[in-house]
């Protein structure tokens, strides 16, 4: 594929997560100036931070008037789940330039993972497979600058917004992507475990459950994972 019809084929992939990040954007947009943000403060954080959960994390911990400590450790640690994204994609891209690396590195985001890991794990050999990342990423990026811009311009308008239950669209969407991509016994225990690390600790502070579900998840898929090459090894 030429790198044009990589990046319209990875802004294409993306359209469903596009969908389901929109209304979590809005939802951002909306809240973001009852926490005392105005117009440009919230459009600056969508441009400029480009997380969704952080971003409703800062926004909920400036509603609850916590110090500026206590929430760039929560941000930091919600964030860290990046670190596992981009050590799984590490091998696909450590071959290209830091003027590619470094804007791939701010546009990685959940739904950009599940989508481009999906192209770079494809059978085929294209060279221009970061193109297909730039495409489902820019994608994304420009969708969650317009749902904010949407969320701040009409969100007053629509009472208790968050309320709505449209956030849901966005696991919506995560579940039907997941679920297909588990092929063996390890990685469906994997995410067995990690969903249920996940509602165990969901009351854990600065959302330390998240990454508790995450290792979890990653120590029971590595276990099971060399448990089978054993048992294949020894039957060969």
């Amino acid at each position: 594929m030429t790198r044009l019809q990589e990046f319209t084929q990875g802004a294409r992939d993306m359209l469903p997560m596009l969908l389901g990040a929109m209304p979590f954007g809005i939802i951002f947009g909306s809240l973001a100036g009852a926490a005392g943000l105005s117009a440009w403060q919230t459009l600056g954080m969508s441009l400029l931070v480009f997380a969704g959960s952080a971003q409703f994390i800062t926004i909920s911990l400036l509603n609850a008037g916590t110090g500026l400590i206590v929430l760039l450790l929560t941000t930091f640690v919600v964030n860290l789940r990046h670190a596992l994204y981009s050590a799984s994609l590490q091998p696909f891209v450590r071959h290209l330039p830091k003027r590619w690396r470094m804007p791939l590195a701010f546009w990685l985001t959940d739904e950009a993972y599940a989508v481009v890991l999906h192209r770079y794990t494809g059978s085929d050999v294209s060279p221009n497979k970061h193109w297909y990342f730039f495409g489902a990423a820019l994608a994304m990026y420009l969708n969650w600058l317009l749902s904010t811009l949407i969320g701040v311009l009409f969100g007053k308008s629509v009472p208790n917004l968050s309320a709505w239950g449209l956030d849901f669209a966005m696991l919506a969407t995560f579940i039907g992507i997941v679920v297909p991509t588990l092929r063996n016994s390890p990685q469906v225990a994997a995410a067995l475990v990690a969903a249920a690390v996940a509602l165990a600790c969901y009351g854990l502070p600065y959302k330390l459950g998240l990454m508790a579900a995450a290792f979890s998840g990653i120590a029971v898929g590595v276990m099971l994972e060399r448990r089978k090459e054993q048992m294949v090894e020894e039957l060969a």
